[in-house]
């Protein structure tokens, strides 16, 4: 199915001022895919947050990328699926089980009639390089662990996983199937951002073009002068340089 540019794009409400996300949500609706909701705002505003965007028509990617024991993964999950979430997230590196006891519980959790939320596998977060995966105990390359984990979370069950825009090509090698999720987008008309906590990173084109299905653009969006412009101008160049 041929998806439009515009929703390819989810964005990430990361602010803890409830003003500032009501009014982005506002004037993006019907401009974006929906909205990403992680940590931040999550620990800000609660689940009234996923309403209200919900209420404007959004979409909405609940991004707390869930690590315990698989029971506890599973109430949460449960609890992600009530609220009415389509997408969640959960870490690869808390194993098949836990995975698996995530998309079980959301399934039963959702409500009659509704589609239970897609659960997507975090593989390695975009602010890792191979020298701080290391330093966390995991052996070779930022491309040789995505890929592994990525089978990992196909051979659990997951509708699909988030990884770095580098290696999403090699993500949908081992996981055709999946919808692939890829934070760690840049327009290249960004230019250097300080404090850009972001190590592997590529432009929207180049990102749908490896093969990603959704991206997830906060800050380019988010603190843009003009939201509605720079969300364009995304939907934009994926339009004339990725052939969607």
């Amino acid at each position: 199915m041929r998806v439009k540019p515009e929703a390819r794009t989810f964005v990430a409400l990361d602010t803890p001022d409830i003003e500032r996300a009501r009014v982005l949500a506002r004037v993006l609706a019907g401009r974006v895919g929906g909205f990403k909701v992680g940590l931040e705002a999550f620990v800000a505003f609660g689940p009234s947050l996923i309403s209200e965007l919900r209420g404007l028509g959004h979409a909405v990617f609940l991004d707390l990328k869930f690590h315990d024991i698989p029971n506890t993964v599973a109430g949460a999950s449960a609890a992600a699926a009530r609220c009415g979430v389509s997408l969640l997230t959960v870490h690869a590196l808390g194993g098949p089980a836990m995975i698996a006891r995530a998309i079980e519980a959301s399934r039963a959790a959702a409500a009659p009639g509704s589609a239970p939320p897609i659960v997507l596998a975090v593989t390695i977060l975009t602010s890792h390089d191979d020298l701080s995966l290391r330093h966390v105990g995991i052996e070779g390359t930022c491309a040789d662990a995505v890929p592994r984990l990525a089978t990992l979370a196909r051979e659990a069950g997951a509708g699909g996983v988030v990884c770095s825009p580098l290696e999403v090509a090699a993500a949908r090698r081992v996981f055709p199937e999946g919808l692939l999720v890829v934070p760690g987008i840049r327009p290249k008309t960004t230019g250097d951002r300080p404090g850009d906590d972001q190590a592997r990173v590529a432009s929207p084109a180049e990102a749908v073009r490896a093969g990603a299905d959704l991206i997830v653009v906060g800050r380019p969006i988010t603190a843009a002068s003009d939201p509605v412009a720079a969300a364009a101008a995304i939907a934009d160049d994926i339009h004339r340089n990725a052939g969607n």
